[in-house]
């Protein structure tokens, strides 16, 4: 497992272990770094694992992806392209890549289906860290068709749990407006600016949901086409939407989270800052079809993980 620190990688362990999976490979990134392909291959060759799923990534909000594109696209680029490329090589029997909903075109038709990639143009904002994860799923979905390689790719929505990023610079939307409301009650403040008008709508998805998906994805899902030659199985689709089938407005989400929260001052939206995408509500059907089905509710899962900034904030287990 790529990235079994991370906020993802951290629940899928969890979800494997109580699943009875005891057989897990985790190596921590100061051991491996995954961005380098030779030591990538080596250890890949050593080890000899049967699944790999790649939940490992630079990932960062609006802000970040603005201030450092370079960095968004090529850390990612190096990073999936050495464990994808090493897999094939030392021929793991399954691979599962976890990419983004930032992969569809910024004015897609909502609900988005699968089908809509590439289509139009992307957001600009988070065009650099979405073509990256364009990149890893054609990688994934060449290697399937010119080799017959089992991989499969999940795009999930808008994800947040314990084990999300709170750091004031390249937070997420909704861990970055937890951080700021505590602090903004901590200090009794009259009101507090959030980024935006908070008109734009986005799908928020509980990250033991995803977690949920991906042991779905790998038990239950088999993209082939059965007896359809591999040179003209064009119609082939490796890669499924992950996400809850509906959207907030993130004055909806801003108003929630002061709620859990308890803060009771004023918001504000600066109207100078970039919104992004307007909506990307995905359509999943396809994953529905497996027997997936988002089981958190928003507001049960922004209580969950408000108490795990406030565990995290009192053991100075988290940067802010």
């Amino acid at each position: 497992m790529a990235g079994h620190n991370g906020m993802l990688g951290k629940s899928l362990v969890s979800r494997f272990l109580a699943e009875g999976f005891t057989n897990l490979l985790t190596v921590n990134k100061k051991q491996l770094n995954l961005s380098d392909y030779e030591k990538t291959d080596d250890f890949i060759k050593k080890e000899s694992p049967d699944i790999v799923v790649i939940c490992a990534a630079k990932v960062g909000g609006i802000k970040a992806n603005i201030d450092f594109p370079a960095d968004y696209l090529l850390e990612n680029l190096k990073i999936q392209n050495s464990i994808i490329e090493s897999s094939f090589r030392n021929n793991v029997r399954r691979l599962l890549f976890i990419g983004s909903s930032c992969i569809y075109p910024k004015f897609a038709k909502q609900p988005i289906v699968e089908e809509a990639l590439l289509t139009s143009s992307l957001e600009p904002t988070l065009e650099p860290y979405a073509l990256a994860k364009i990149t890893g799923l054609k990688m994934c979905e060449a290697l399937r068709r010119q080799y017959d390689f089992d991989t499969i790719c999940l795009m999930p929505s808008n994800l947040y749990g314990p084990g999300d990023n709170f750091n004031e610079n390249n937070s997420h939307v909704l861990p970055s407006l937890i951080r700021k409301f505590h602090f903004a009650k901590e200090a009794n403040s009259p009101y507090l600016t959030c980024w935006g008008s908070g008109n734009v709508l986005r799908e928020f998805l509980y990250v033991d949901d995803l977690s949920d998906a991906i042991l779905v994805a790998l038990k239950e899902w088999d993209p082939s086409l059965k007896g359809a030659p591999k040179q003209v199985d064009k119609s082939m689709l490796t890669y499924l939407n992950v996400g809850v089938g509906k959207d907030i407005s993130i004055k909806e989400l801003a108003n929630l989270i002061a709620n859990v929260v308890g803060y009771r001052g004023e918001i504000r939206w600066d109207l100078t800052k970039k919104d992004g995408t307007p909506r990307k509500l995905l359509d999943i059907s396809r994953i529905k079809k497996l027997g997936w089905l988002q089981k958190t509710k928003l507001n049960d899962g922004l209580k969950i993980t408000y108490d795990y900034f406030l565990k995290s904030l009192s053991e100075g287990s988290i940067r802010l």
